[in-house]
């Protein structure tokens, strides 16, 4: 069980992994040993999966974000596996999931330009068979980040 410090300190770490643990710990009213020690439980426990860095996608050039729309034909393991090595194997989808409903998968590509969106599909229809695709371009971020709410953590 973890407890309202644990959850304060997930959700300070997740905003910022950068911040010392001195700062960290003042700001959750622990000496700096105390909250070490509780990071690394966190870390241990799981609650931690990784720390990573959030790159700026202008200045890295894929400033585009596109939602792709999947339908398939296909539902057998082998398929699906096939499909993630193929997903897996392209950068520019940052992420993937499988849905209920009209569409099977929704990919989220980070691209140059929009016009990029057609070498990375033909990619991916070279290494897989997709009965249907549909993309969006994002015109707007609206809200954009990685924190989870940790009100439910426990």
């Amino acid at each position: 069980m973890i407890d309202e410090r644990d959850r304060k300190i997930l959700d300070l770490l997740q905003r910022d992994a950068s911040i010392a643990v001195a700062d960290l710990a003042e700001r959750v009213a622990l000496s700096t040993s105390a909250c070490s020690r509780r990071i690394q439980k966190l870390e241990e426990q799981g609650y931690i999966a990784r720390r990573i860095v959030v790159l700026d996608r202008e200045k890295c050039g894929v400033p585009t974000t596109v939602y792709a729309l999947v339908k398939t034909a296909h539902h057998a393991d082998d398929w699906i596996e096939e499909f993630r090595r193929a997903i897996g194997d392209i950068g520019e989808i940052v992420e993937a999931h499988r849905l209920t409903g009209h569409y099977d998968y929704i990919l989220k590509l980070v691209l140059p330009r929009v016009e990029h969106y057609d070498v990375v599909y033909r990619r991916l229809v070279k290494r897989v068979e997709l009965f249907d695709v549909s993309a969006s371009i994002s015109m707007e971020t609206l809200k954009h980040g990685h924190a989870v709410p940790v009100d439910y953590a426990r």
